[in-house]
């Protein structure tokens, strides 16, 4: 078994997609309405009825531990699922000790419960979610992201850049130095959603999307990247997606009375844009999916 999924495609080297607007990052601070809503939205969420039991490993994003992820997995225990943490600590990016944890956590987890296991990333938790799928298809049994930029490369900036120059230094230098692009690693062989926000002020939203394709879409919702693990959009999605049956996987599809939170989303294309990936403007690049 292989030990290490590939290193974080979000360390940076020469100028590429510039980080988003100032004016995003201060709309962060809406990720406490969000909470807000969540508590309000609670009763209604706890009427979605009960999961299948099967186990979910819920993986946090850059510098959050398990601590940022509890509401969440609250929710997916409240529907019946056996939601995990990862417990390795704080997450400070691919280091070697980080790799090994991810492969060690989903072996137990799935060793415990005997079954495939769900994994849902908040950002570069996301990114490892998708590599460990990669890796591991037969433990995986499917991989949401929340507002995960595995499409970075690593000229790519971000909100969070500066931080990642700081800390570089402890990332796995053997998967750093060989990291490839999404397109280059292929399409996930299990079921894979992805959730975004346009007003993402930590990551270009654009890179948070997937490519069309059989077992994969992508979610908009409305919120911030900091509030996605809290949004009740997001929180009705997972509970839709962790429900479908395992050999059953269908596109998602709110209700009608949900519509309004859910934009028409896009999909990823995968014709260069060289303008684009100076500027951060995806309009040729993300295309309205049908």
């Amino acid at each position: 078994m292989a030990s290490r999924p590939p290193a974080d495609p979000a360390t940076p080297a020469s100028p590429g997609v510039r980080a988003p607007d100032r004016a995003l990052l201060w709309l962060e601070q809406r990720a406490l309405f969000e909470l807000g809503a969540l508590a309000a939205a609670a009763p209604w969420l706890r009427l979605l009825g009960r999961g299948d039991h099967h186990p979910v490993l819920v993986l946090p994003g850059f510098t959050a531990s398990d601590a940022s992820t509890t509401p969440l997995r609250w929710q997916l225990r409240s529907w019946g699922y056996w939601a995990h943490g990862w417990g390795l600590g704080r997450n400070l990016g691919p280091t070697p000790d980080v790799l090994t944890g991810l492969v060690e956590r989903l072996d137990a987890v799935h060793k415990r419960h005997g079954r495939k296991v769900s994994l849902v990333g908040w950002s570069l938790g996301g990114i490892y979610a998708r590599e460990l799928a990669r890796q591991f298809p037969g433990y995986v049994r499917s991989v949401i992201t929340l507002g995960s930029p595995y499409r970075m490369s690593l000229s790519d900036r971000s909100s969070v850049s500066r931080l990642l120059d700081l800390l570089v230094g402890g990332f796995d230098r053997e998967l750093i130095e060989g990291w490839v692009s999404e397109e280059e690693r292929g399409a996930l062989t299990v079921p894979a959603t992805s959730i975004y926000t346009r007003t993402d002020g930590i990551v270009r939203w654009h890179t948070c999307i997937d490519s069309e394709g059989p077992n994969r879409e992508n979610i908009e919702v409305l919120g911030s990247h900091s509030g996605l693990g809290v949004n009740p959009a997001v929180l009705y999605a997972i509970a839709n997606r962790l429900a479908q049956p395992e050999d059953d996987w269908r596109p998602f599809q709110p209700p009608v009375a949900l519509r309004r939170f859910y934009p028409k989303p896009v999909t990823w294309s995968a014709v260069p844009q060289a303008d684009e990936e100076r500027t951060g403007r995806p309009a040729r690049r993300a295309e309205a999916a049908s």
